[in-house]
Formats: C-alpha cells, sequence, structure tokens
C-alpha cells in the first residue's frame, strides 16, 4: 500500500493520519483493480485542474475534497445497486465533526456518482461544483487510448466473479448508456478538454463487446 499521503496543491484540509489509514485500508482490498488508491490520486490531480481553471474552481473545496477521499471508500462488486455509494457516503457524515465539513453537502456529491451514465444536466444544473466532482469522476472515459484500455481491463478484474455473457451485456448497456448522452460531460471545462476522446473510446470498447 502507497504511504504518501493524499494531497495535492490545492489541498483544503489534511485527513487525520488514523482516518486516512482506515481509508487507505479500504482502498487497499485485494478484489479492486481500478477502484483503488490510485484513483483517488487521479481525481485529487484532477481536484487541482479545476482549483487552476479560469472560470472554473471550487466553492466549497473541503467538502469536495472529502467526497473524492470518500466516494468510493466502500466498494463491493454486486451488492445492491447505490449501497456502496450509501454507505461510503454515510462514513464521511460520521466523520464530519472531525474533519470540519458539511456531511450532509458530501454525502449528496457520493451519492451522486452512484448514478454515472442515468443524470441529465438538468439534475445538476446550477452545482458547478457537483458538475466538476463528476467529471473528475469520470475523467477515465476521456484518458489517452492506453489508459482508458488499462481502466476497461481492470474493471472486468474487479468483476472477475460474473460470469463473461452477463458482464459484457452489462458493461455493454453502460458504455452505451455515456456515450448517447449528448454531453459526457457536465462542465465546460470537461467537455472541451474531454469529450471527442471519450466518445473514441467509448466507440472502441464497445465494438470489443460486440
Amino acid at each position: 500500500m502507497a504511504t504518501t499521503r493524499w494531497t495535492c496543491r490545492h489541498a483544503p484540509l489534511a485527513l487525520p493520519a488514523a482516518l486516512e489509514g482506515e481509508l487507505r485500508a479500504r482502498y487497499g482490498e485485494p478484489h479492486r483493480a481500478y477502484h483503488d488508491a490510485a484513483h483517488v490520486g487521479e481525481l485529487l490531480r484532477w481536484f487541482d485542474v479545476v482549483a487552476d481553471a479560469p472560470g472554473a474552481g471550487w466553492c466549497a473545496p473541503r467538502e469536495v475534497f472529502a467526497a473524492i477521499v470518500f466516494h468510493d471508500a466502500i466498494y463491493a462488486v454486486g451488492g445492491p445497486a447505490g449501497d456502496n455509494e450509501a454507505r461510503s457516503a454515510a462514513w464521511a457524515r460520521a466523520c464530519a465533526g472531525e474533519l470540519a465539513i458539511d456531511g450532509a453537502r458530501v454525502a449528496q456529491l457520493i451519492e451522486l456518482t452512484a448514478r454515472h451514465g442515468k443524470l441529465a444536466a438538468t439534475d445538476v444544473a446550477g452545482d458547478a461544483d457537483a458538475m466538476h466532482f463528476l467529471d473528475c469522476d469520470l475523467a477515465i472515459v476521456g484518458a489517452e487510448p492506453e489508459a482508458f484500455d488499462r481502466y476497461d481491463a481492470a474493471i472486468r478484474r474487479e468483476y472477475a466473479s460474473v460470469p463473461d455473457d452477463a458482464y459484457r451485456a452489462g458493461r455493454r448497456a453502460f458504455l452505451a448508456s455515456v456515450l448517447a448522452k449528448p454531453r459526457i460531460f457536465f462542465s465546460e471545462l470537461f467537455h472541451a478538454r474531454l469529450d471527442a476522446a471519450a466518445r473514441a473510446n467509448l466507440a472502441r470498447a464497445l465494438a470489443r463487446l460486440a
């Protein structure tokens, strides 16, 4: 397990060492091939990108930072839809006093991630932090082809217990739903940077699943 602290140039808070250790233990679980500590680190990299971007920035950076580190804290494959996000959100809410954050807002952001591919622009209209946070979490679909393919393969490893036919059908439905959206990314920042690459990646992945 990595020992470097979860931080970034614009980090608005430092996690207590004991809490970070608990979170890292979760993100270090052996069944995680993608939703691991490196994923959190990548979102924190995007946290800085948003903070630095002209016309972007974070309205409530403490809450977004907390949502990033907690959003996949509970990750069990095959449970009820939305259960991982709800349990992760509950953990974040329980730590709100210790971290001096708005636990309800952090929980709201985390629970939105359960609806990737299903959210419409109207669901987060006017909520810049939610738009940028969700785009950070989905940015991998607009990554360089090699990085996207590693992500796609890692998701299959996480669902290794699912029979191939069932996995391919479910994965195809998810990727197709994302590709069919008029806008994959909610914010102008991510739309401008990643939309074309995301559509190419998703189309290629779908062709593999055909």
